[in-house]
């Protein structure tokens, strides 16, 4: 920097910052609380947007499913579900069907732990639980990516209130990756066990299935076992041709409801309408944290404009000398940027600060990743921006006057 411009606008500018000092901190510390809020409040967003957008594993654009309650006395429950699955499968533009005990993502559904060892100190892996035939995995447009998928032979009928688990599963790569340390083609055709004791075989390993739960840091781990329910309240799962799931879903229910009178259908619902439910909390938040960083920036740059004016007001005479000594109204503006720009970085310092504090905080209370160093960074640069931009018009007010002016103006 020239000896003039440390002369004729450093000099000036550290003594009125001075005289002003209260509203250059007042101002230093507004942007350092913005800082401080909106580099947290994007990463809370960042985070969000990552998990609502995780994949559930489900073709989720052409599968629905709905609620099968039976109120009859003396109700057939084999027979009747059989008839109904074959009915649904019969339809022409269904891909599959299958009946389920829990939905990925509804927020309700079963979980049980798996131990590689037996007994009862031994330390578990929570999994959720679906219950399916052999037809579960296509039903639900499932990849399977290692092992076989279950045959007819393997399903089973599990009573109401029994806790006997069938021999053979399918999990999840996650669920796989988890319990053997990553390496999860080694989970093929390997014995865990279910409930401390029982002995379960895994024949299969699917590409990517959600628990019911998007809040449980266990969400990819998911197991299905070859159950079918022996229950009046059960769910189907449908799988229709690309494109065709809106129109099968009217269809499909008055089909199952005009073909038995002794149970009611209801709940006929899309798996992408139960995502949607799912995430609107998130959906929420996103929206809160975006119109707090929205209302933080305009309320900063608000009070930059109104220090800047109020600077402006106090030092009409000082730029009026200015100007007749020869300062171009470049100069003038470039002064009162670069005082806003000082003002800006000892905010943006202060508010690095206590973002990392802040983060720090909410890594340890809320088991949250750690702040990327890049996404500081951006907000830093983009609150020094803001500052650039909100004291921009009242420099260009300032250069604006003429030594005449000045001389006219108060002190």
């Amino acid at each position: 920097m020239s000896t003039l411009l440390t002369q004729l606008e450093l000099g000036p500018m550290f003594r009125a910052l001075m005289r002003n000092k209260i509203g250059a901190l007042l101002i230093a510390l507004q942007i350092a609380l913005t800082l401080t809020i909106m580099v947290n409040a994007i990463f809370m967003m960042q985070e969000r947007s990552q998990q609502m957008a995780r994949a559930s594993g489900l073709d989720e654009a052409n599968t629905f499913y709905l609620s099968n309650t039976v109120f009859a006395q003396n109700y057939n429950l084999k027979t009747a579900l059989q008839q109904d699955l074959q009915r649904i499968r019969q339809t022409p533009g269904v891909v599959d069907a299958t009946q389920i005990n829990a939905i990925p993502l509804s927020g309700g559904g079963w979980s049980m732990s798996l131990q590689t060892k037996a007994g009862d100190d031994i330390e578990g892996t929570g999994t959720a639980v679906y219950m399916v035939d052999e037809h579960g995995i296509n039903a639900m447009g499932l990849e399977l990516i290692a092992g076989e998928n279950f045959q007819n032979s393997d399903i089973g009928w599990r009573e109401e209130g029994s806790t006997k688990w069938p021999p053979k599963a399918i999990i999840s790569k996650a669920l796989a990756e988890t319990m053997f340390e990553g390496d999860w083609k080694n989970a093929l055709g390997k014995t865990v066990y279910i409930d401390n004791h029982q002995p379960v075989q895994v024949i299969g390993i699917i590409k990517a299935l959600q628990a019911p739960w998007n809040g449980w840091n266990g969400v990819e781990r998911s197991m299905l076992v070859p159950q079918q329910l022996d229950s009046k309240g059960s769910r189907f799962f449908i799988r229709t041709e690309p494109g065709r799931r809106d129109e099968l879903m009217p269809v499909i229910e008055k089909m199952l409801a005009e073909s038995d009178r002794g149970r009611i259908i209801r709940n006929v619902t899309s798996m992408e309408q139960t995502r949607d439910e799912s995430y609107q909390e998130h959906q929420a938040t996103n929206t809160i944290l975006l119109t707090v960083i929205i209302v933080l920036t305009l309320i900063t740059g608000f009070g930059i404009v109104g220090l800047a004016m109020f600077s402006i007001n106090r030092r009409t005479r000082q730029i009026g000398t200015r100007r007749a000594l020869g300062a171009s109204q470049w100069q003038v503006m470039r002064y009162f940027m670069l005082e806003n720009l000082l003002i800006s970085f000892a905010g943006v310092i202060l508010g690095a600060a206590g973002a990392i504090g802040l983060n720090i905080w909410l890594v340890a209370t809320f088991e949250m990743s750690p702040l990327s160093p890049l996404l500081l960074v951006i907000g830093v640069v983009a609150l020094l921006i803001v500052g650039q931009l909100a004291v921009s018009y009242p420099a260009l007010v300032a250069s604006k006057i003429s030594p005449a002016t000045a001389t006219r103006g108060r002190a």
